[in-house]
């Protein structure tokens, strides 16, 4: 009987889950060739929250501290962290809470994901609902969009 897994997700995007190798393994990131655990393993919702807290905390300080006579340091927070991640994950592939939380983000194939790729999934992360729809291999939707994929450094 057909379940599932056979038949992809709207999560999947276009192709279905054929454009990856799906080598029969279970574990997250097992069909982009990463391992199960330990350095290049698919990193845990828990330690993405991780960092996610430490850059918006950090963000926040930033706009309350220098920015707040600009504009809003709300909006002003947001806007940081945008500037962050397109100049830190689109060249190092990692923030300063990525790199607290032992994570960075890569293209499919293993690199750092660029500017332009940065930027959507900054974008879409600032709306926080697409990283809370996650795939089988703990992909929200702005790493789908972005077409990354985030990892455990160490």
């Amino acid at each position: 009987m057909a379940g599932r897994r056979d038949m992809g997700s709207w999560l999947d995007g276009p192709g279905g889950s054929r454009t990856p190798v799906d080598d029969g393994a279970d574990h997250a990131g097992a069909r982009f060739g990463r391992p199960a655990q330990g350095a290049g393993s698919v990193a845990s919702f828990g330690r993405r929250v991780v960092g996610l807290l430490v850059d918006w905390l950090l963000c926040v300080l930033i706009a309350q501290g220098l920015l707040s006579s600009v504009g809003r340091p709300d909006l002003m927070a947001l806007v940081v962290l945008v500037t962050e991640h397109v100049l830190l994950v689109g060249t190092l592939g990692m923030t300063v809470g990525h790199r607290v939380a032992g994570i960075r983000v890569e293209t499919l194939d293993g690199r750092p994901p660029g500017p332009a790729r940065a930027l959507v999934r900054a974008l879409l992360l600032v709306l926080v609902v697409p990283p809370l729809f996650t795939d089988r291999d703990n992909r929200g939707l702005h790493d789908r969009a972005a077409g990354t994929l985030v990892v455990r450094a160490a």
